[in-house]
């Protein structure tokens, strides 16, 4: 099999079509086709083959959908790195994975450099862009690499198990890992998204990649391409920046993290802006309250969706479609509340402790499998034991099911609180919250208590133009919870931390406050 001839049949089918966007410049499917022609040679020649990994590290940019259907066609393994990651994160991952070239940008060339330099692996380095610098020694020109690879059409056929792109993520310990997504992974999810009604491109779609193209956001690109749709990539996400692309380029569909949908949210004058050419506005990556989803089909319309997936899952594992969401808002509010039901060909089951399922409305781990979902991690044979189990991917989630199949996120099982026994869900005190017309965004985290363990603390940005008291907060969520989970204390700042793909970051916030505690929570 080969991902890449998807390009190809799609230029044959649409050649003078646009392909792809960003910024000022656009490739047709004729000269996409072609550039990710002449790398894949241009790699071949430089003797790299199946099983060798290409990683890149830059913000968002055209060339690097290039690179990726480049490496389709190749054969290759990619490795993207999250272009926020440290100079030993970077490092690390050039030891950990089998990286023969390392493609970056002039922002992180600094880095880029120097994380080759100590990993010591001999990675070629290719930079994407000019900026100036003399000395290039030891550098490629991806132009160069690109213009040194032949016109003939490349397929070098992989098997469905190979692996095509390492998704690196954060363990509770912070340390990276690598999902092995294969290439059996990548086509199971593009057969999802073309089967579902609210997913499915079409040579109309005008899809806006927001967020990074190299993670979640980009997992549209493969079945955009198959469908001539056209892919419009944010160079760097702001508010203004989104409905400016979507008002000018008559933008229909796009892929929001619910911090996003915060900032739009925040924003006075966007209200007032023409986003009526948007038909589907999906949200994942992290839990969006029931009360900011029904802000964001107030805002947006009657076409906001939302899904639950992982980078062990490949994408959406399950998903609530906007027609279910409207009915929500006007006729089930509890639905509001669900991530949805299990998309196309996924399994999902709530388990007990020894891995038996849990009848409807009883709390237990998610487990899911597909064939979408990954079967390990990278060279992590005991965490992939403990993760990948009989064919099915243990999420750490904590869910429950309710009779009709809809499926309902409570909380990371690292990030229940326990309190004088009781336990205490984050998500569930954050919806709350979130109720609150003065709430920006909330944070919701267990700390150290000499009395109880751990105590409940929401950690608030209060809206522009609103002067909230811890007070007035602990008394709206005592009107809303039982009395234990009600906040003990309340920080007001003027952000909260995020991880590098948009998510709030909540072991960053719980930090500062288990410093020198005798028991830790990870």
């Amino acid at each position: 099999m080969n991902l890449g001839t998807y390009l190809t049949r799609s230029a044959r089918y649409w050649p003078d079509a646009t392909a792809l966007v960003c910024g000022a410049r656009s490739w047709t499917y004729t000269e996409l086709d072609r550039a990710s022609d002449g790398l894949a040679s241009a790699l071949i020649a430089r003797g790299l083959g199946p099983g060798d990994a290409v990683a890149s590290l830059a913000w968002n940019r055209g060339e690097l959908v290039e690179v990726e259907f480049a490496l389709y066609k190749a054969g290759l393994v990619r490795a993207p790195i999250n272009a926020r990651l440290g100079r030993g994160e970077i490092e690390h991952i050039l030891r950990y994975a089998p990286v023969r070239v390392l493609v970056f940008d002039a922002a992180h060339r600094a880095d880029a450099l120097a994380a080759i330099d100590s990993a010591g692996t001999g990675c070629l380095a290719v930079q994407l862009d000019e900026d100036g610098t003399q000395d290039t020694a030891g550098i490629l020109d991806y132009r160069a690499l690109l213009g040194a690879g032949t016109a003939a059409p490349v397929a070098v056929d992989v098997d469905e198990d190979a692996a095509c792109v390492l998704n690196f993520t954060s363990g509770s310990t912070g340390t990276l890992k690598a999902a092995v997504q294969t290439f059996g992974n990548r086509l199971a999810n593009m057969r999802k998204l073309l089967m579902s009604d609210e997913s499915r491109p079409r040579p109309s779609t005008r899809y806006l990649a927001c967020g990074p193209i190299t993670h979640a956001t980009g997992m549209a690109l493969l079945a955009n391409v198959f469908a001539g749709a056209t892919t419009y990539v944010l160079p760097t996400w702001s508010a203004e920046a989104f409905v400016d692309t979507v008002e000018k380029e008559q933008i229909t569909t796009t892929f929001l993290v619910p911090a996003m949908v915060n900032m739009l949210l925040a924003r006075p004058d966007a209200a007032e802006r023409d986003l009526s050419s948007l038909t589907s506005v999906r949200v994942g990556g992290a839990p969006i309250s029931p009360q900011r989803l029904s802000d964001a089909v107030e805002f947006f319309g009657p076409v906001v969706a939302q899904g639950y997936g992982l980078g062990e899952t490949t994408s959406v594992v399950a998903a609530l479609s906007s027609q279910e969401i409207a009915h929500a808002v006007t006729g089930d509010p509890e639905l509001l509340q669900s991530c949805g039901r299990p998309m196309y060909d996924t399994e999902i089951r709530i388990v007990d402790e020894a891995g038996l399922p849990l009848p409807p409305r009883e709390v237990g781990e998610l487990i899911v499998r597909g064939p979408d979902c990954v079967r390990e991690y990278w060279q992590e044979p005991e965490l992939s034991a403990e993760t990948f189990r009989g064919g099915w991917v243990h999420t750490g989630d904590l869910a429950w099911m309710r009779e009709d199949g809809y499926l309902f996120l409570v909380d990371r099982m690292k990030d229940m609180i326990i309190s004088g026994g009781f336990n205490i869900y984050c998500t569930e005190v954050e919806a709350a919250l979130y109720e609150h017309t003065g709430v920006q965004e909330a944070c919701v985290i267990g700390v150290p208590d000499e009395t109880w363990g751990e105590a409940v603390k929401a950690v608030i940005v209060p809206r522009p133009g609103h002067a909230l008291t811890a007070d007035e907060i602990t008394a709206f969520c005592a009107d809303r919870l039982d009395r234990f989970k009600k906040p003990r204390t309340v920080d007001f700042v003027d952000e909260l931390p995020h991880n590098r793909n948009g998510k709030l970051d909540r072991k960053a916030v719980r930090e500062p406050f288990w410093a020198g505690a005798a028991r830790r929570v990870n």
